[in-house]
């Protein structure tokens, strides 16, 4: 691969009107990711590369997740939205203090693989000195059609509105990614008009500028759904069923059984261990990683958290940001964890709640349980010991320590620690009153009869 220095440019200013949403369209999320971080992730990914965004005015919020994803980026603000070529003419400082490739994405066009970088930059060091990214959709209607010599290269780009029904009729189309290596870039980009039916300037225009100046232009192809560009509810959720395709394929290929891949749902940063089995329905949100052998069980929700090697998960449990599960722990139906650790070994196989605690090796939390960690202001801790057990139905109100070895009575309401080893029982004395049963049948049974 080249060692030519590239600058990415990515365009970010659209507002995704068609989206209806207050939020800009490069912001809305898949897999768990905004798709602007998807598309600068991937330009992280590409060596010996810089990159800037260019974004429209008032997008403040855009520019924040910009440096968030990659800290330091340099933004520039497209004053008006005058077309494609303007857009990038809007970091025209970048373009003129760098020496070597320029390559244009977008940031509403997430689901591009390196290797597509990867051969655009190898058809450069080809000898291209413009290289346009196509593709064939479906239904090409709306696209810009590219126009190819007898002998397959490039010899410009049609804008769909500004095409003849024989240029309509090609299938061919332009993902408006496009590469660039030309000595003059920035004088490429000023002799591009806007004599067209939108009265706008198109980068794609800079095609026939560089081979009107004996430059050469190559044409790269890739699958239609690498470039799908993303500018409504329904293209959004097609760009994640087609990227939880992806990934699913992905995980089954590293070593983990999916019972009903279609069913599980991944984020972007999800790790999965190998000889790991996930039953159906089940979701992963971001920060979650799965150590070796794992089991989870259907319809689980998880997120934030890390599971040890061998752990048994669900099914129907709920594990939230902090869940630290050690190797062997049990979580089982209806329990849910929340900033909790839980070492080697231990359980909590029903109808539990475990917030804000420290859960040693081998205690056994019953059904039922619950961990009373906030009061109304403050969350406070809970600290079970090793090879502690509480007993089913049992409340404990944190702040408390419940010491190794230490038995919980069932139905108990703790407030004050517990000694290790020893038993703590908190609960009413029972009564019982012979004969109360049948006597109260007998009276409720005279009372209805006399309503009739």
């Amino acid at each position: 691969m080249t060692d030519t220095a590239l600058l990415i440019v990515v365009l970010a200013a659209g507002k995704g009107t068609r989206m209806k949403s207050a939020r800009p369209k490069v912001l809305q999320e898949i897999a768990g990711r905004s798709m602007l971080a998807h598309v600068l992730a991937l330009s992280a990914y590409v060596a010996n590369s810089s990159t800037v965004v260019v974004i429209g005015p008032e997008m403040d919020d855009v520019r924040d997740a910009a440096d968030r994803a990659m800290p330091g980026i340099e933004v520039f603000v497209q004053g008006q939205q005058l077309g494609t070529a303007d857009a990038v003419k809007a970091a025209l400082p970048a373009l003129s203090a760098h020496t070597g490739d320029v390559i244009v994405l977008y940031g509403d066009t997430p689901l591009m693989p390196p290797a597509t970088i990867d051969r655009v930059r190898a058809s450069l060091d080809d000898g291209a000195n413009v290289v346009v990214l196509g593709f064939e959709p479906d239904d090409p209607t709306g696209y810009g059609r590219l126009l190819t010599d007898a002998d397959g290269s490039l010899r410009a780009i049609r804008e769909d509105k500004d095409a003849s029904a024989a240029e309509r009729a090609i299938g061919l189309c332009n993902s408006g990614v496009l590469a660039f290596r030309t000595p003059d870039l920035v004088g490429v980009f000023n002799r591009i008009g806007n004599d067209n039916a939108k009265g706008e300037y198109y980068l794609t225009d800079a095609v026939e500028i560089i081979r009107g100046d004996g430059g050469r232009a190559a044409l790269v192809t890739c699958a239609a759904e690498d470039v799908l560009g993303i500018n409504s509810r329904d293209q959004l959720a097609e760009a994640e069923a087609i990227y939880q395709a992806r990934r699913r394929l992905a995980v089954m290929s590293e070593g983990a059984t999916l019972i009903a891949p279609e069913t599980v749902w991944f984020s972007h940063d999800t790790v999965i261990g190998r000889d790991v089995v996930i039953e159906p329905n089940v979701f992963f949100g971001p920060g979650v990683t799965v150590e070796d052998n794992v089991v989870i069980h259907a319809n689980c929700h998880i997120q934030g958290a890390r599971i040890g090697q061998g752990a048994r998960i669900g099914p129907f449990a709920r594990l939230r940001p902090g869940a630290d599960l050690g190797a062997d722990v049990r979580i089982g139906n209806f329990v849910e964890v929340k900033n909790a650790t839980l070492g080697p070994g231990a359980k909590a196989n029903h109808l539990a709640y475990l917030g804000d605690a420290d859960v040693g090796q081998g205690a056994n939390i019953g059904a039922g349980t619950i961990f009373c960690n906030y009061d109304g202001f403050f969350k406070h801790k809970t600290v079970i010991g090793e090879r502690a057990f509480v007993g089913s139905n049992s409340s404990l109100v944190a702040p408390v320590n419940i010491g190794a070895g230490a038995y919980v009575g069932s139905g108990s309401v703790i407030t004050k620690d517990v000694a290790s080893n020893a038993l703590a029982v908190e609960r009413s004395s029972q009564e019982e009153r012979a004969g109360w049963a049948e006597k109260f049948r007998i009276m409720m049974q005279r009372r209805k009869a006399a309503r009739g």
